[in-house]
């Protein structure tokens, strides 16, 4: 059966139609790392949605695993996003449904809505071309205003009430501590014995400067203005929910900052007028939250920390599909290691 039939059949299930028709093309935008996407239109009997589809990529998750079993990406982001939009007004896509069974298409996959709207990208990076550079500067305040808005809704979400411990596991306390051995953990396996000077200095010293515990929450994991669809400069649409964690709001805060940070040094560092500077988003987000979240730069170390592993694993998937050569130095000649070294710099 190909893609589109079975498409129609698991959509005539999942949405106990009648007939469901996939019409047109099925467009593949360029897939981030854990999922494929595609975006396709469809009649529901006779009525037209259009629909996303994310389909887990082969081969080990992107991202360390939170607690045991919960190795397949979509289906985490898939009972995060089913948890949150239950229990709070976090913007979120529709969901239609998930499928665990690889024989309908290959792979674990779910369906949601269609949210129409725009993205900063990475490449090109949005601070160099695109709607975002050709705003006016309150439409860019406005921006990141509404970002760090939602994060701090997401950060508010009462996790145990929305039924989020499934991400701790039991006898585990959600801590930055917990966090940092996981990681860490991460990043030695993935280093396979090689020396990432940046990264093992960032290990050690996240080690010892570990910052006094603060509650837990509940943490987006990816936090940033590209994993937002917009729409009049608003956020219509938070995404990408692979990475979320039970851990202190201070981790995605840090790691908000430290991606705008890194965004800035890819696009020659200049800041755009009307943007926040990162002392101005950390105030912002105190007021939002109602607290002072005081120092930040243990948290951005870390994030950048986390970030440096990411690309190891990725180069090193890369290179386990054979689709880079072995002695590639990708993953440890890269930006992500160019800003983590700036911040340890910072503190030496």
């Amino acid at each position: 059966m190909d893609m589109r039939a079975a498409i129609e059949q698991w959509l005539v299930r999942a949405l106990s139609a009648s007939h469901v028709e996939v019409v047109g093309d099925i467009d593949r935008p360029a897939s981030g790392f854990p999922a494929e996407t595609v975006i396709f239109d469809a009649l529901v009997d006779g009525a037209p949605r259009r629909l996303v589809l994310r389909k887990e990529c082969p081969g080990p998750a992107v991202y360390p695993t939170q607690a045991p079993g919960l190795d397949v990406e979509v289906a985490i982001q898939y009972r995060a996003m089913q948890a949150v939009a239950a229990a709070s007004d976090v913007p979120l896509a529709p969901l239609v449904g998930y499928e665990p069974d690889p024989s309908v298409l290959g792979a674990p996959f779910y369906v949601m809505g269609f949210i129409a709207g725009q993205v900063p990208v990475e490449n090109p990076p949005y601070l160099s071309t695109g709607f975002f550079v050709d705003a006016t500067p309150e439409q860019r305040r406005r921006m990141v205003d509404d970002g760090l808005r939602v994060l701090a809704r997401i950060n508010a979400v009462d996790w145990r009430a929305a039924g989020l411990d499934w991400l701790v596991p039991a006898g585990d306390a959600p801590s930055t501590a917990r966090q940092l051995d996981l990681w860490t953990d991460f990043a030695n396996r993935e280093l396979r014995g090689r020396h990432h000077p940046a990264l093992e200095e960032a290990v050690e010293w996240l080690d010892a400067n570990q910052p006094d515990e603060r509650p837990p929450s509940l943490c987006w994991g990816d936090a940033r203005l590209g994993n937002i669809i917009w729409d009049d400069f608003r956020c219509a649409c938070v995404t990408d929910w692979e990475a979320v964690s039970i851990a202190p709001s201070e981790v995605d805060l840090g790691w908000w900052l430290m991606f705008d940070r890194w965004s800035h040094e890819m696009a020659g560092g200049a800041r755009l007028a009307g943007e926040p500077t990162p002392a101005e988003q950390r105030a912002r987000y105190g007021e939002l939250t109602g607290r002072d979240v005081g120092d930040t730069f243990f948290y951005e170390v870390f994030a950048a920390m986390r970030y440096a592993a990411i690309v190891v694993r990725v180069m090193n998937r890369g290179v386990d599909r054979n689709e880079l050569p072995p002695d590639q130095t990708i993953w440890l000649d890269n930006p992500v290691t160019t800003c983590l070294a700036g911040y340890l710099a910072e503190r030496r």
